[in-house]
C-alpha cells in the first residue's frame, strides 16, 4: 500500500512540475521518495557530449558541423569535424592553455543562432582573448580515465538533457546551485565572472560584475558581487531541514575563492552589509559552510551528515580543464562510497553535476527560455537506491530541476525562481522498487589521497599568467 501510495503521489508531481507560467509563488508538492539525504556533488567545465560521447541510449556525436573561417583551414562547409580524444588532466595553465573561452560571448559565438557550429571560432583562455582554439573543442575525453562515471551511469541514472541554466560560466552556476537565479532587476542578470578575486562579499573594493541585459548588451560596471537575492538556505531554514555547504577555504586552494557560491551571498556571508562594499562579521549561516569540503567523509561516518548537502571540488579534484589533474573521478566515487557503506545510503540520492559546459562541443541545441538561458548541456548523473536502473533520461531539466527536488523533497516552499518552472528530477526514480543494495564503485584513488595536502597552483598564479581570474 505504501508504495501505491509513492506511485500516485508521483503522479501528482509531474502535474506540479507544469505549473511555472503563472508568475505566482505556490508551494512543491511534497514528494513521496523515502529520502531524507540530498547530497549535490558539483564538477567543473565538462560539455555532456565531452564526457559520455557514444554512450549507449544518449543523444550524442562523434563529429560536429563548424562554421568556415580563413584562420581554420580545416573547417569545410557540410564537412563534419571528426571529434578527437583528449586526457583528463589536459595540462597548462587555468585561464590559458587548454582552457576554453566559455562566457557569454562564446556561448553566443558557438550556439550561432541554435546551429551549433561556431566552437572552431572560440579562442584558449577564459577572457576570450587568448589564441585561437580551431578544432581543439570538437574533443571527447579518453574513456579510460572517466571510467567510474560510466559505470555509475550504467548501474544508475545519466540524465542526457540537462542543460546549464546561463549561458557562460563558473560564477553564476555556482550562484544558480543555490540561488535559482541571478536576477538583479527585471531588465538585467549576472552574467560572466567579477572583475577580482574573491567573488563574493569578500571581494577588495572596487570589484565590479558584468550584467547581462533584456536587449542583449554586457555592461561591465556591474554591482559589487555581495547580494540579497533569496537561496535554498532561506526556505531550507524556514522549515527546519539541516544543511551544509562543503567547499575549500579561501586560503587553502583557489577553488575556495571563486566557487563558494554562498560566499556571494550577503545574508550568509555578512552579519551586516552597507552597499556598495563593506562586509562585518558573519551570518548565522556562515558556520554551516563547512570547510575544507573533505569535511563531508568525518560527517558521513560520525553519522552528522546533514539532510541537504552542496560539495564543492578544490581544482585538483574538478575535472577543470588545464588542472593537470585527473583525480576527479575518484573524489566523486570516494563520497558516492562513502555514502553508500554508511547508514546514510537506503534513505539518499546524490546528484552529480557539471556546472557549465567548459566551452567544449556540444550537439543538442539548447530551448531558448528567456534572454539568459538555457545555456550548452552538461553532464548528471543521479545516484541513489530508487533512481532507475541503467536508465538514460531524456527529460529537458536545469539547475532549477535539482532545487525543485530538494523542495518537493523535504516540503519546503519554492523558491519563485528558476525552480518554478524546471522539470523536477522526481522521475528519474522509481520509488516502487526495493532500494538498490550498494555496491562500491572502483576508482583508482581511494578516499585516503584525497585527505592528504595537495598543493595547487595558487590564485596569484593565476591572475599572473593570465591577468584575470579563471572560470
Amino acid at each position: 500500500m505504501k508504495h501505491a501510495r509513492f506511485v500516485a503521489l508521483a503522479t501528482l508531481l509531474a502535474v506540479a512540475a507544469c505549473n511555472s507560467s503563472s508568475g505566482t509563488v505556490t508551494p512543491p508538492t511534497p514528494s513521496p521518495a523515502p529520502i531524507q539525504n540530498v547530497i549535490v556533488l558539483v564538477q567543473e567545465n565538462r560539455s555532456f557530449n565531452n564526457l559520455f560521447a557514444g554512450y549507449p541510449g544518449a543523444q550524442t556525436a562523434m563529429s560536429g558541423p563548424c562554421k568556415p573561417d580563413p584562420s581554420v583551414p580545416k573547417c569545410q562547409a557540410g564537412v563534419p569535424v571528426q571529434l578527437h580524444a583528449v586526457t583528463l588532466e589536459t595540462t597548462g595553465t587555468i585561464g590559458q592553455g587548454t582552457d576554453l573561452a566559455h562566457g557569454h560571448a562564446a556561448w553566443e559565438i558557438e550556439y550561432d543562432n541554435g546551429k551549433m557550429d561556431g566552437f572552431d571560432l572560440i579562442t584558449f583562455g577564459t577572457t576570450g582573448a587568448g589564441t585561437p582554439a580551431k578544432l581543439y573543442p570538437y574533443a571527447f575525453v579518453e574513456r579510460s580515465e572517466i571510467k567510474p562515471y560510466w559505470d555509475l551511469a550504467a548501474k544508475y541514472t545519466l540524465a542526457d538533457h540537462i542543460f546549464s541554466t546561463e549561458t557562460t560560466d563558473s560564477f553564476v552556476a555556482h550562484q544558480m546551485l543555490i540561488s535559482g537565479t541571478v536576477q538583479l532587476s527585471s531588465t538585467e542578470s549576472l552574467t560572466d565572472t567579477p572583475s577580482n578575486f574573491p567573488w563574493g562579499c569578500d571581494a577588495s573594493q572596487g570589484t565590479t560584475t558584468t550584467v547581462l541585459t533584456t536587449g542583449g548588451k554586457i555592461l561591465k560596471n556591474g554591482p559589487f558581487p555581495c547580494f540579497g537575492y533569496r537561496t535554498l538556505a532561506d526556505v531550507l531554514d524556514a522549515k527546519n531541514v539541516s544543511w551544509k555547504y562543503y567547499v575549500d577555504s579561501k586560503s587553502a586552494d583557489f577553488s575556495g575563492l571563486v566557487w563558494n557560491g554562498f560566499d556571494a551571498i550577503a545574508a550568509v556571508r555578512c552579519a551586516k552589509f552597507v552597499k556598495p562594499e563593506t562586509c562585518t562579521g558573519t551570518g548565522a549561516d556562515w558556520s554551516k559552510v563547512a570547510m575544507p569540503n573533505t569535511t563531508i567523509y568525518s560527517d558521513i561516518k560520525s553519522g552528522t551528515l546533514p539532510q541537504v548537502s552542496w560539495v564543492i571540488p578544490s581544482l585538483a579534484d574538478s575535472d577543470h580543464p588545464a588542472s593537470g589533474a585527473k583525480s576527479g573521478p575518484s573524489w566523486v566515487t570516494s563520497i558516492v562510497n562513502a555514502v553508500g557503506k554508511s547508514k546514510y545510503w537506503n534513505h539518499a540520492t546524490i546528484v552529480i553535476l557539471w556546472d557549465d559546459w567548459g566551452g567544449f562541443y556540444d550537439n543538442v541545441a539548447p530551448q531558448q527560455l528567456d534572454y539568459t538561458s538555457l545555456g550548452f548541456r552538461v553532464p548528471m548523473l543521479i545516484v541513489s537506491p530508487y533512481s532507475k536502473h541503467g536508465f538514460v533520461s531524456h527529460t529537458q531539466y536545469e539547475i532549477g530541476s535539482i532545487l525543485k527536488f530538494i523542495e518537493q523533497t523535504f516540503g519546503t516552499a519554492s523558491l519563485g525562481a528558476t525552480d518554478q518552472r524546471a522539470n523536477s528530477i522526481v522521475d528519474s526514480f522509481d520509488f516502487t522498487q526495493k532500494p538498490t543494495a550498494f555496491s562500491a564503485i572502483d576508482a583508482p584513488y581511494p578516499q585516503s589521497f584525497f585527505l592528504r595536502n595537495r598543493v595547487m597552483p595558487s590564485a596569484t598564479d593565476v591572475i599572473e599568467h593570465d591577468g584575470g581570474p579563471p572560470e
